[in-house]
């Protein structure tokens, strides 16, 4: 028997004619209203998840940080410190 799936409920207020169109293409793919729902809501959901996370950078700082990437600048104390203290805690590389 497949473990029991968490589920909470979502409602939402939404005109005749919407819920007419969301009915149409639904029965069009051969698939329930709520099926087609939650599909399109998950889809949407993915993709305002997916472009808020992406890092855009302009060309100017795409090119500082690809210059950054190839010629890094020399450590730091502060890292060299860093880089002594791992050594001492887990050894050396």
């Amino acid at each position: 028997m497949p473990p029991a799936v968490s589920t909470a409920r979502l409602e939402a207020r939404i005109s005749t004619d919407l819920h007419a169109m969301l009915k149409r293409a639904a029965e069009l793919q051969g698939r329930t209203m709520t099926d087609f729902v939650v599909s399109a809501v998950q889809e949407a959901a993915q993709r305002a998840i997916e472009q808020a996370e992406v890092i855009r950078l302009s060309l100017a700082d795409q090119k500082r940080f690809a210059e950054a990437l190839l010629s890094p600048p020399p450590p730091s104390d502060a890292l060299l410190r860093a880089k002594a203290r791992h050594a001492e805690l887990f050894g050396a590389e």
